[in-house]
């Protein structure tokens, strides 16, 4: 995890980071949600996929900028892009 990430992370109001509680990630570790560059981001994705905060999750971290690791079931790149098509829009 980067500190980058974790500084937003603390700055972040306590409603803002309530849906946290009932998230999946909650109960693993970060080593899936932020891997090595260049490792798999494929168990993060799959246990996103099973979370019923996925939709929050990334609504966060499109919001806050996030630029590192699997938010919401999407990598950097993922979220990368998204925020590129919808400036193209």
């Amino acid at each position: 995890m980067s500190i980058e990430t974790i500084s937003r992370s603390l700055s972040a109001t306590g409603s803002e980071l309530s849906w946290q509680d009932g998230a999946l990630c909650a109960q693993t570790g970060p080593e899936f949600f932020f891997p090595e560059p260049g490792s798999s981001t494929r168990e993060a994705k799959q246990l996103c996929g099973a979370c019923d905060m996925r939709a929050v999750c990334l609504e966060f971290a499109l919001t806050h900028d996030e630029r590192f690791g699997v938010w919401g079931g999407f990598s950097e790149k993922e979220r990368q892009e998204m925020r590129r098509s919808d400036a193209t829009r």
